[in-house]
């Protein structure tokens, strides 16, 4: 029926889990209680929008994009890029197919293809997303590391050299020329 919302109510029951669903590969890093995936898409999805402004794109379809590129991880859990040499990552547009079964067919049809969209680089708003996905992990490995984990350098690096947007390689160059707390420092009008 098309009416019928238990498919969706249990998938907003599903997705809530992502709030205590850790980001597993800061663990290697030595970060013992890392952002969740839920922290992680939320901050994703503002900066998809700020870049997509800057890149002439639609910014409310890239966030949109942006918020959903981790759903999956409901079902699978945030499996670290080491993990996936020994466990091939699950495909996320099957994974997105079986979480919007039985959901009214204007949405399961909507959420299987922005997933696809994003997975397939097919706009330049999931272009953008997926580089706000890179440039979130490199800020979250900022952060980390001006809380004494050296060991997020990799991810910094990694995920800067996998920029691909102006605007994403330009931001990556200020954040890291900024600390976390200079935000602070300027709005309390305070001097460098």
């Amino acid at each position: 029926m098309a009416d019928d919302l238990s498919a969706v109510a249990r998938f907003l029951y599903e997705v809530g889990t992502l709030k205590n669903t850790a980001r597993t590969g800061w663990w290697m890093a030595g970060v013992k209680q890392p952002e969740s995936v839920a922290e992680h898409s939320w901050r994703t999805s503002l900066i998809a929008s700020i870049i997509a402004k800057l890149e002439g794109a639609d910014p409310a379809r890239a966030a949109f994009l942006a918020v959903w590129h981790d759903t999956q991880e409901s079902r699978t859990g945030d499996v670290n890029h080491l993990g996936k040499r020994y466990s091939p990552a699950a495909d996320p547009e099957a994974v997105t197919a079986d979480q919007t079964a039985g959901m009214p067919e204007l949405l399961a049809s909507t959420l299987q293809e922005l997933v696809a969209e994003y997975e397939g680089k097919n706009s330049v708003e999931a272009v953008c997303a997926r580089d706000a996905d890179k440039l979130e992990c490199m800020l979250q490995g900022l952060e980390y590391k001006a809380q004494g984990y050296a060991g997020a350098q990799r991810w910094i690096d990694n995920s800067r050299a996998r920029l691909t947007t102006g605007t994403g390689r330009r931001l990556a160059e200020e954040l890291q020329g900024q600390g976390p707390l200079d935000w602070l420092r300027a709005a309390l009008g305070e001097k460098g």
